[in-house]
C-alpha cells in the first residue's frame, strides 16, 4: 500500500511537471501576436522577443544602439519551420538573441521590399541565398552578416561572435557595412543605353540558340537539379517557336509541358502544382503549393492548349482550377497564398509531403481489383518510389501507348481515372491537411485573375469568366484606395501595406486581359489610371524604369529596382508590356516611348543570361514581328471575339464595342446593323471584314 501510494505521488508529480512544461512552451507572447500574417503568428509564442518590421521597431534599434537580427521567411517554407523548432523555440537560444539584438521577423510575401534588400546582401556576401534568410544589421539597418538555415549550435556561436565584435571592435563592422552597402546599391543600377533602340530578329535567335544548350531533351526543362517550372520562360519559347515556325523548339516546349504534367510536381489526385522538383525528372516535388505558380501555369497550359488542342493540357487547366476554387478561394472571390509543404503523419509528426504520398498496401486496399492497372499508369514501382516505402504518383507513358498495352479504350481509361481520383481524394482528405497561408496578396491575385481570363479564352467556360470578374471586383472594392493606389495585402476585412510595383504590374495586365474578353472598358480605364499612378510614385527618370517601392514608402537602406525575370516575371518587364498595350488603346506617346526605352536599357544584358529576360524577349517580339490591333465593333462583337479567341494569336490586342465608343481604336467604327472586324498594324488598317475566318487570314499574312 505504501509503495502504491508513493508510485501514485511520483506519477502525479511527473504529470504536473509535464503540464507545467507544456504551459511554459506557450506562456511566451511577443509583439507578433498583434500581426495578421500567418507566418508571423507562427512565431508569436516563441521565447524570442520578436518584433515586426515597422518604424517603431527600427527606432527602437537606433535608440538602444542594438544590432538588428532580421529573420525572413514565409509560411510554407520547410527549412523556416525546422530552424524555428531547433532554435527559435529554444529558451537558451532566445536568451542569446534577446540579450544583444533587436529581433525582427519578416514575412517575405508581406514585405518583399525588405526581403529583396537583404537577399541581395546575402548573395553578395555568400554567392547564394535562400530562406530562412537571417541577417544581422547595424542599428541603422545596414547589413553586416547574413546566412540561411544554420543548426542551433552554429547559430549561437555566430551570434556570440558578432555580439563580441560589435562590443569590442565596432569600427570593423561599420567598415563591413559600408562595403556591403556599395554592393547593394550597384546591384539594381541600370545603365542608360544611349544607342538607338534597334530590335532585330537575329538578336532573339542568338539568345534562344545559346539558351537551347541548357535544354534537357529527355525530361524537358533545363539540365539542372532542382528543376523549377519557370512558366514565363516557356510562354515566351512557345510564342517564339510558333512565330518562327521552329518545330524542334516547339517539340521541346511540348515535351517540357508534358513531362511536368506527368510528373509528381503535378497533383494527380487533387489538381494543382507544387513549387519545384527536387530531381531531374519532375518526380519528387518540394510539396508546397503556391498561388503564383499555379496561376502562371494555368495561363501557360491554356495557351498551349489553344495551339496544340492537346487534351492533357485541358485536363491540367480544369483540374488545377477546380483545386483553386475548392481550396484557395474566399467567399469574396479573392485567393489565398499557399499551402505548406509539411503536414502531420499518423504519428502526429510534421513531415514534408505526408499529405500527398502513398504506400502500396494502402493503394491496394483503396483500389482493389484496379490496383494493377493503376500502378502501371502511375508507376507504383521502382520508377515511382521515393523514400520510406512512399510513392509519389508519376506518369511515364502517354495514353496511346498505355491503351495499346492494356487493350482498353480511351473512354474506359477516362472512367477509370475519374473513379481512382475520387477514391484517392476521399482517402486523402481523412489525413491532416497542410497548413494554409490565408492572407491575400494583390500581386498574386492579379496573376490568378489573368489565369482565369486565359482559361476562359481557351476553353470558353463561363464560370472562369465569372471567377475573373468577381476577383476584379474584389480588388477594386477592397484593395484599391481612394487616392488611386493599391494596397499589398488583405485579410479578415482589412487591407494594408502600400502596394509594390508588382501589385500594379500584375493587376494592370489582368485588367487589360479582362477587358479583351468582356469588352467592359471599366477595366481598361482602371488599368490606365493605375499606370499613370506608377509614373507619379515609382518612376525613375534617369533609367526610365520603375522602382519597386513607392516614393511614399519609408526609406530602406537602398531603393531597389527589379528588372530580372525570375519564377515570376520582373515588375519592370510586366510594366513595359503593359505600357506597350495601353499606348495602343489610348494613343499615349509617353507610354509607347517608355516601353521602347525600358526595353532598350536592359537590352545590353539580355544575351548574357536569356532565362532572366524571357518576358523582355517576349516584349521584343512585338517590335521584331508584326503586332496586330484587332478592333471589333457591332452588336455581335463579343461572339466574334470568342470565336477569334479559339485561335492561338499571341501577337495581337483586342478592342471591341457593341455600341458607339470614342476609344482611338474604335472611334467611328460602329455600324448598327453590322459587326465589322478591323485588322491594323501601327495604325494602318486593312479593309474591314465581317467574318472571323477572313480576319484570321489577314492576321496570318
Amino acid at each position: 500500500m505504501k509503495y502504491t501510494l508513493l508510485l501514485f505521488l511520483v506519477i502525479l508529480m511527473n504529470c504536473k511537471s509535464q503540464n507545467q512544461e507544456s504551459k511554459n512552451q506557450h506562456k511566451y507572447t511577443n509583439a507578433l501576436i498583434n500581426e495578421t500574417s500567418p507566418y508571423l503568428l507562427q512565431h508569436a509564442h516563441n521565447p524570442v522577443d520578436w518584433y515586426a518590421w515597422n518604424n517603431e521597431t527600427l527606432e527602437k534599434a537606433k535608440k538602444e544602439n542594438k544590432l538588428m537580427l532580421i529573420s525572413v521567411g514565409y509560411s510554407s517554407c520547410h527549412w523556416c519551420h525546422v530552424m524555428e523548432h531547433e532554435s527559435f523555440e529554444d529558451s537558451l537560444v532566445a536568451q542569446v538573441m534577446n540579450k544583444d539584438f533587436i529581433n525582427i521577423k519578416v514575412d517575405r510575401e508581406e514585405r518583399p521590399d525588405v526581403d529583396q534588400i537583404y537577399m541581395n546582401a546575402v548573395q553578395l556576401m555568400k554567392g547564394s541565398g535562400g530562406w530562412p534568410l537571417n541577417v544581422v544589421a547595424l542599428p541603422d539597418g545596414r547589413p553586416i552578416w547574413g546566412d540561411t538555415y544554420l543548426p542551433k549550435e552554429q547559430w549561437i556561436s555566430v551570434l556570440n561572435q558578432i555580439s563580441k565584435l560589435y562590443s569590442e571592435e565596432p569600427n570593423k563592422l561599420i567598415q563591413q557595412a559600408e562595403n556591403i552597402q556599395k554592393g547593394i546599391n550597384s546591384i539594381s543600377v541600370v545603365d542608360v543605353n544611349n544607342d538607338a533602340p534597334i530590335f532585330e530578329k537575329t538578336f532573339i535567335s542568338e539568345a534562344v540558340d545559346n539558351w537551347s544548350k541548357q535544354f534537357d531533351y529527355k525530361f524537358g526543362g533545363t539540365n539542372r537539379e532542382p528543376k523549377f517550372m519557370m512558366p514565363n520562360n516557356y510562354h515566351f519559347l512557345l510564342r517564339y517557336a510558333y512565330q518562327t515556325d521552329d518545330k524542334k523548339l516547339l517539340d521541346f516546349v511540348n515535351l517540357t509541358l508534358k513531362k511536368i504534367a506527368f510528373g509528381g510536381v503535378y497533383d494527380h489526385v487533387g489538381g494543382g502544382f507544387s513549387r519545384y522538383s527536387t530531381d531531374g525528372r519532375w518526380h519528387v516535388p518540394h510539396f508546397e503549393k503556391m498561388l503564383y505558380d499555379n496561376a502562371q501555369l494555368v495561363s501557360l497550359y491554356s495557351d498551349a492548349y489553344l495551339l496544340t488542342h492537346n487534351n492533357l493540357y485541358k485536363e491540367v487547366v480544369e483540374e488545377t482550377l477546380n483545386f483553386l476554387k475548392s481550396e484557395m478561394t474566399t467567399s469574396e472571390g479573392a485567393f489565398y497564398s499557399s499551402f505548406d509543404a509539411d503536414s502531420k503523419t499518423p504519428k502526429d509528426e510534421l513531415e514534408e509531403g505526408a499529405f500527398y504520398v502513398w504506400q502500396k498496401a494502402e493503394l491496394k486496399t483503396i483500389l482493389k481489383e484496379d490496383f494493377q492497372l493503376f500502378s502501371d499508369y502511375y508507376n507504383i514501382n521502382n520508377y515511382g518510389l521515393w523514400e520510406k516505402s512512399n510513392y509519389v504518383l508519376i506518369r511515364k507513358d502517354d495514353n496511346i501507348s498505355f491503351l495499346k498495352k492494356h487493350d482498353i479504350s480511351q473512354e474506359l481509361l477516362n472512367e477509370k481515372k475519374s473513379i481512382w481520383k475520387s477514391a484517392l481524394s476521399k482517402a486523402r482528405n481523412t489525413r491532416p491537411k497542410p497548413r494554409m497561408d490565408d492572407k491575400t496578396l494583390t500581386s498574386w491575385n492579379g496573376l490568378m485573375l489573368k489565369a482565369y481570363v486565359d482559361a476562359y479564352r481557351a476553353l470558353q467556360n463561363k464560370a472562369y469568366l465569372d471567377a475573373a470578374e468577381k476577383n476584379a471586383d474584389f480588388i477594386v472594392s477592397k484593395v484599391l484606395r481612394n487616392d488611386g493606389g493599391l494596397n499589398h495585402t488583405y485579410k479578415e476585412g482589412k487591407s494594408k501595406i502600400n502596394g509594390y510595383l508588382d501589385d500594379y504590374a500584375t493587376v494592370i495586365d489582368a485588367f487589360i486581359a479582362l477587358y479583351e474578353v468582356s469588352l467592359n472598358d471599366k477595366w481598361l480605364k482602371i488599368a490606365n489610371d493605375l499606370a499613370n499612378y506608377t509614373f507619379k510614385h515609382f518612376y525613375e527618370e534617369r533609367s526610365k524604369l520603375f522602382y519597386y517601392t513607392s516614393n511614399e514608402d519609408a526609406s530602406l537602406v537602398s531603393r531597389n529596382m527589379v528588372y530580372h525575370d525570375n519564377v515570376i516575371p520582373s515588375s519592370n518587364s510586366m510594366m513595359a508590356k503593359n505600357l506597350f498595350k495601353l499606348s495602343h488603346y489610348f494613343d499615349n506617346t509617353l507610354f509607347a516611348s517608355s516601353a521602347i526605352t525600358m526595353l532598350n536599357n536592359v537590352k545590353p544584358e539580355m544575351l548574357k543570361y536569356p532565362t532572366a529576360y524571357s518576358n523582355w524577349f517576349d516584349l521584343m517580339l512585338n517590335y521584331t514581328n508584326p503586332f496586330y490591333e484587332v478592333a471589333i465593333a457591332g452588336q455581335q462583337a463579343k461572339e466574334k471575339i470568342s470565336e477569334l479567341n479559339q485561335n492561338y494569336i499571341p501577337n495581337k490586342l483586342i478592342a471591341g464595342s457593341t455600341s458607339e465608343n470614342n476609344m482611338p481604336l474604335l472611334k467611328h467604327r460602329y455600324t448598327p446593323n453590322k459587326t465589322l472586324i478591323y485588322v491594323c498594324v501601327n495604325k494602318a488598317c486593312k479593309l474591314p471584314v465581317d467574318e472571323v475566318d477572313k480576319a484570321i487570314n489577314l492576321l496570318n499574312k
